[in-house]
């Protein structure tokens, strides 16, 4: 397996594992998800995100074919501290995605190994990340992976 950064020519793999955790939030949250985002905006939010300095999106791929495995975004960014809160520097894994034919196969370990390797380089001190209530399956791994929990969001409708 191999871990590359993506760049914008590689917008058609990004949108097909994008859909797999997209899909998986809309089954779960259709009041907060668009069900089926228009290709030409989910390739202009992509750009956006890959012209940002601050953001690494990853590819993992098999060698030597280069089939996607599965993808990750990773965003540095300085977190400024004011009277209660201490001044800290971070890499947020902001998305992961695998293959479903790829998964327990070392994929989505590789890709959180390469963020926290992000995240070191710019001199991090934490990794975070938000993960869905509803994805039982990524708090295991995240938790297996030496995450902990660090607070709770909680929503209500009105």
């Amino acid at each position: 397996m191999n871990i590359r950064v993506a760049s914008t020519d590689d917008l058609a793999i990004l949108t097909a594992l994008n859909a797999i955790v997209h899909d998986a939030h809309v089954r779960h949250r259709p009041d907060l998800f668009v069900s089926a985002p228009a290709r030409g905006a989910l390739e202009a939010l992509l750009i956006g995100q890959l012209s940002d300095p601050d953001t690494t999106f990853l590819i993992a791929e098999t060698t030597p074919d280069g089939d996607a495995l599965g993808y990750a975004m990773a965003r540095v960014a300085a977190k400024h501290g004011n009277a209660l809160v201490a001044p800290d520097s971070i890499v947020s894994l902001e998305q992961i995605a695998v293959d479903p034919s790829a998964s327990r196969r070392g994929v989505g370990s590789a890709l959180l190994d390469a963020v926290r390797d992000i995240g070191r380089a710019a001199g991090c001190r934490r990794l975070v990340t938000h993960v869905w209530d509803f994805n039982e399956g990524a708090r295991s791994f995240y938790q297996a992976s030496g995450l902990r929990p660090m607070n709770r969001m909680l929503d209500q409708e009105l």
